[in-house]
């Protein structure tokens, strides 16, 4: 379930990520398999080869990619999350979300 989003955040999301572009969402989620885990970044593509380009930038496998719904996208979690985030100019999402002190 996704919490703290704005329609009109998802919807930038989706087009960019159906118009190719990398594009980046992060939002409050619970999920009971990461119950530490308070939020999730999607980063997504519809543009495979460049999604698997980029998620190996960071060692990401491309059989994590999840495909549901049309928007194929990485979730990233915890240490990780936060690292490519930063490492990506997305500074806003980890004030927003406060993730400095969120790990898994």
């Amino acid at each position: 379930m996704a919490f703290g989003l704005k329609r009109q955040e998802l919807n930038e999301w989706k087009r960019k990520v159906s118009d190719g572009e990398i594009a980046f969402i992060t939002h409050y989620w619970y999920d009971p398999r990461f119950p530490d885990c308070q939020t999730v970044t999607k980063v997504g593509c519809i543009n495979l080869q460049k999604l698997t380009v980029w998620g190996e930038k960071y060692g990401l496998k491309p059989e994590w990619i999840d495909f549901r719904k049309d928007y194929p996208h990485y979730d990233l979690l915890g240490e990780k999350q936060i690292i490519i985030l930063k490492q990506e100019g997305y500074t806003d999402h980890i004030r927003r979300f406060h993730l400095t002190k969120e790990f898994c």
